[in-house]
């Protein structure tokens, strides 16, 4: 069971805003993904498609969106086995990552952190976090002890599998969605210490 304080982290810990889009993206955009992340989904084609008929983006860069969450599942088990690899004894008895339930929460964010990443491409915007989310989550991070070295290994793997495979002829275009979300991730204060 979860204490309350964690509970309460939890809620707070919303790390995507579309806060810094408005005025630069229409406003029935940024509603499409204000309500895709409102029920914690990749954007569906029916969404892409819409943005396409916005005119909202280059249609290249929503394939893209497409294709990491299409590829979603291959890549973040890619990225567990880059960290299971560089940190084996991370999911054993005395790992930051066990029990299980420790284990599947970490890849359950890797999924959310690419959700995030992905929701960036797709808008064509690469600051596409809240401080404040971010701040909550590193509070929840330290509360419950996550291995944010883990972590970071493992959003780093995200960005080399997911640019090699979905990144077409945009490779180094991609970088800095990535980026955005290590570098925050970076500055948390467990990462630090």
């Amino acid at each position: 069971m979860l204490s309350p304080v964690v509970q309460e982290l939890i809620t707070k810990a919303q790390i995507v805003s579309f806060e810094s889009w408005m005025g630069k993206v229409k406003p029935e955009v940024i509603q499409v993904f204000e309500e895709a992340n409102k029920e914690r989904q990749y954007l569906t084609d029916e969404e892409l498609n819409q943005l396409a008929r916005e005119g909202a983006q280059k249609e290249e860069w929503l394939e893209i969106a497409r294709q990491l969450r299409d590829r979603s599942p291959e890549i973040i088990d890619r990225a567990r086995s880059v960290v299971l690899e560089q940190f084996p004894n991370i999911t054993k008895p005395g790992g930051a990552l066990y029990p299980e339930k420790r284990a599947e929460n970490c890849w359950r964010d890797f999924w959310h952190f690419l959700r995030c990443i992905h929701y960036g491409i797709a808008g064509n915007c690469d600051q596409y976090t809240s401080a404040e989310g971010l701040h909550y989550m590193d509070l929840l991070y330290q509360e419950l002890a996550v291995p944010l070295d883990a972590m970071v290994v493992g959003l780093e793997a995200m960005k080399t599998i997911g640019i090699e495979e979905c990144g077409g002829n945009k490779k180094g275009e991609l970088l800095p969605y990535f980026d955005h979300l290590i570098d925050r991730l970076k500055g948390f204060e467990s990462y630090k210490s």
